[in-house]
């Protein structure tokens, strides 16, 4: 049997103690909500969203994120030029907007760079957190703990049975890696994310480089309770043409091809630096 990367996340509970089951730099401009009380303790989690022209799901996507925030969490949303009215509606539903350099690992590098809390939580604009993910993360990462970064299942939004399994395999598969996709909404204690020098500024793959580095650290929590990501990628390229687009460009990361030049095969033009 193959042993696992990862250590379990079934011991995460509630407060209650039942376990749930359902460029950073200088150059970012800030933009905090006029609205919004600057809290008066320092936060434990901090949610980092990037976000490049979002405005039509990224409200809702806001609002399901109030709750954390009613219990103490800070939301920063790092926007990279959207152009579609993102950034207004950050303002209105987060702690903190701000502009940052086109990429998402740039995006995520200042967003952190301007959280408060010890934990950091980087969750993609198409991905819905469980209702209790900050008790969930905190519990994982709680001080003691053997844990220093971890990750969520992931459920993809579709009632077609092949995407559940597709969803299972990438679970386990992340289990036997420890290796965490940015889809399963990562989280770290914010201490190690700059030891590691962040997010590597990467136009794809971003994700599992981070991983790597934090798994010299040791093997990532994974909390069985799921995120919910979109379906859209899947059912707008087909699931058999994704699954074997992805593959092909996983292997040529860790083959030494150039991310920049992958982006482009998976359909993202990064920005020119």
């Amino acid at each position: 049997m193959h042993r696992s990367n990862c250590w379990p996340g079934s011991a995460a509970s509630t407060p209650g103690g039942a376990a749930e089951r359902p460029g950073h730099g200088a150059s970012s401009r800030r933009e905090a909500p006029a609205h919004t009380a600057v809290p008066l303790v320092t936060p434990a989690l901090c949610i980092v969203l990037p976000v490049l022209n979002e405005a039509e799901r990224l409200r809702e996507l806001l609002q399901a994120l109030q709750p954390l925030r009613q219990r103490g969490a800070q939301l920063i949303v790092a926007d990279g030029g959207s152009q579609d009215g993102s950034l207004a509606i950050a303002r209105e539903l987060a702690d903190l907007a701000l502009r940052a350099p086109r990429g998402r690992a740039a995006q995520m590098n200042a967003g952190a760079a301007a959280c408060k809390g010890e934990l950091l939580l980087f969750l993609h604009a198409d991905t819905q957190l469980p209702d209790a993910a900050d008790a969930l993360v905190q519990a994982a990462l709680r001080p003691g703990s053997r844990h220093h970064w971890g990750r969520f299942d992931l459920r993809i939004d579709s009632p077609r049975r092949l995407l559940r399994v597709v969803a299972g395999a990438m679970n386990q598969r992340s289990r036997w890696t420890g290796i965490a996709t940015g889809d399963q909404a990562m989280f770290v204690r914010r201490a190690l994310f700059n030891q590691v020098g962040g997010f590597p500024e990467i136009a794809l793959m971003e994700d599992i480089a981070l991983s790597a580095a934090l798994k010299r650290h040791g093997p990532p929590a994974c909390l069985r309770p799921p995120v919910i990501t979109s379906a859209r990628r899947w059912e707008r390229h087909g699931v058999w043409r994704t699954i074997a687009l992805m593959w092909r460009l996983r292997a040529a990361y860790f083959l030494g091809a150039d991310p920049a030049r992958l982006a482009i095969t998976y359909g993202y033009r990064p920005p020119e630096r």
